[in-house]
């Protein structure tokens, strides 16, 4: 019988997905863009995956299956949206796996030994070289031989490595605290809020901050795989989401407060290190913990990559289900039953993408806004389903739906409108031609343009909502890369609106397609084991 993940290794699974590269490069990053405000952005951005993740607690519990979040939107809206969501949140776990090989070699490149000149040839004016390409590639290759035999070999590496990950960023803020911290600095130059309100939003997504909590999925994504799922996904999430929550936001204000005061003489956006906290560490004279941090800067990235190969192997094995991707991906290997064949093809497209995106901060902007794309469908399935599906067992019932559903729609709308033209477009282009593939296996198929037709109605709410974020995006305030047709914050409003519209027609347009007989049989195997 396959052994299945207990709590404690569900956790440490999860936080060492979470934990990765952005409290390497977080920090540092949303200290230049909002100053010390940037801790309201960290705040912020732990209330929005959180009421998101609430969500797909629900789901989740209901539909225990591996790469269950590539799955969901069909049950409740037909196979073209579970297509258009498991292809967002496939592109954005996809992403995750270069871009922390990225983190470990920009850190390394700026290894302070001189036994270590080898590795200054890794990066060049922020991005990475072909000489450290070389060495992404191999960190890529890594992650995935982790995960190539089994899902026991996965949670007692990940069971090790996550407590390493935990102690060297508690052991920092720690340090930074009690050695040379300056209160001065959170009301320094232009005050707490030196570039406005609404850089403490453009942070969420532009600093890596949401890319920094998205990995609560990793969970999720587990499904079936994972002991007594009815139960231990909620806690697996509350528990690391919590613990990550208090962490990052504690790394925040350590590194507001650490920073020399005669580095902002030219304010917050001054101050720019290679390595955040490293540099921190040895600017004051704290060579053991930059030593520490250099070999957690190796840890941390590889942790999450590793988890991320499992997440994202899984996610795109589950979108071959509709038959509208080859379904070989979707095979699992007899023995160690792990999608193998998923696994190589991730990992090749990972090299590619470092090929195009050579540094963390372009790379975690496209993870952010595809995976909140992606996550517009939790809320619309959730409410969709309490409709059209009542009678289903749901182990974990998110209390005051009507409130929270729509609130966690439109946060995640917002978000998007925060990561600024032209990313916006740049992405849903990229998700767009993931139908290409989709249009391609369904004219395949014995139903063909019958089936497409009816699958159009369940997916048009996403596509109007899409449309309407690129419209606000190009046409909304300067602070957001817009022409300034809404000022700020009128252009809030205004995405609110046409997304609060979008959300409700998404779930007027709920239906049972051929997916909800899957969701059926899920569902039973919940209520044969309460």
């Amino acid at each position: 019988m396959k052994r299945k993940m207990s709590l404690f290794s569900l956790v440490m699974l999860t936080l060492s997905a979470i934990i990765g590269s952005g409290w390497l490069f977080g920090a540092g990053m949303a200290a230049q863009i909002a100053g010390p405000a940037a801790i309201l952005s960290w705040i912020l951005g732990a209330v929005i995956i959180g009421l998101i993740a609430l969500n797909y607690i629900e789901l989740g519990t209901m539909f225990p299956t591996s790469g269950g979040m590539s799955q969901y939107a069909a049950f409740s809206h037909g196979p073209l949206l579970g297509f258009v969501a498991g292809w967002a949140n496939w592109l954005s776990l996809l992403t995750i796996i270069p871009i922390e090989a990225v983190a470990a070699v920009q850190y390394m490149s700026s290894w302070p030994w001189s036994w270590a000149n080898w590795t200054r040839g890794f990066l060049k004016d922020g991005d990475i070289t072909n000489q450290g390409l070389v060495i992404v590639f191999l960190f890529i290759l890594a992650f995935t031989l982790l995960n190539f035999w089994s899902v026991k070999l996965l949670t007692r590496f990940t069971s090790f490595i996550s407590i390493f990950k935990l102690g060297i960023p508690t052991l920092t803020i720690i340090v930074l605290m009690a050695t040379g911290f300056q209160s001065g600095n959170f009301g320094h130059t232009a005050g707490f809020m030196p570039n406005g309100s609404a850089a403490i939003f453009s942070a969420t997504t532009a600093a890596g901050i949401i890319f920094s909590y998205n990995a609560f999925q990793t969970t999720i994504n587990m499904g079936n795989e994972i002991e007594h799922p009815e139960r231990n996904i909620l806690w697996g999430i509350v528990i690391a989401f919590s613990i990550s929550a208090v962490i990052y936001t504690m790394l925040q204000v350590a590194f507001i407060g650490a920073v020399p005061g005669h580095y902002l003489v030219h304010g917050w956006q001054g101050v720019n290190f290679e390595s955040p906290f490293a540099n921190l560490a040895i600017l004051m004279n704290l060579g053991w913990l930059s030593t520490l941090l250099y070999l957690d800067a190796f840890v941390s990235p590889f942790g999450t990559g590793v988890s991320f190969v499992a997440t994202t192997s899984r996610a795109l094995a589950a979108m071959t289900g509709t038959k509208h991707m080859p379904t070989k991906l979707g095979e699992l290997n007899r023995k160690y039953q792990t999608p193998r064949r998923a696994m190589v093809v991730n990992m090749v497209l990972g090299v590619v993408l470092v090929a195009g995106f050579r540094n963390w901060s372009a790379l975690s902007n496209v993870i952010s806004t595809s995976t909140l794309i992606a996550y517009l469908t939790g809320p619309v399935t959730v409410a969709t389903l309490r409709r059209n599906a009542p009678e289903f067992s749901r182990p974990f019932r998110l209390w005051g739906l009507k409130l929270w559903a729509p609130l966690a729609y439109v946060l995640a709308s917002l978000a998007i409108y925060w990561a600024k033209w032209p990313t916006t477009i740049e992405v849903f282009g990229v998700i767009a031609l993931g139908l290409i593939c989709y249009v391609y296996y369904e004219f395949r198929q014995p139903a063909g343009w019958t089936a497409l037709r009816a699958s159009l109605k369940g997916s048009r709410w996403l596509l109007a909502e899409m449309i309407w974020l690129t419209i606000m995006s190009a046409v909304g305030s300067h602070e957001f890369g817009g022409h300034g047709w809404f000022p700020y914050p009128l252009d809030f409003l205004a995405v609110t609106l046409g997304s609060l519209a979008c959300y409700y027609l998404g779930v007027h347009d709920g239906y049972q397609s051929e997916s909800f007989e899957i969701a059926q049989e899920l569902n039973q195997r919940v209520e044969e084991t309460e």
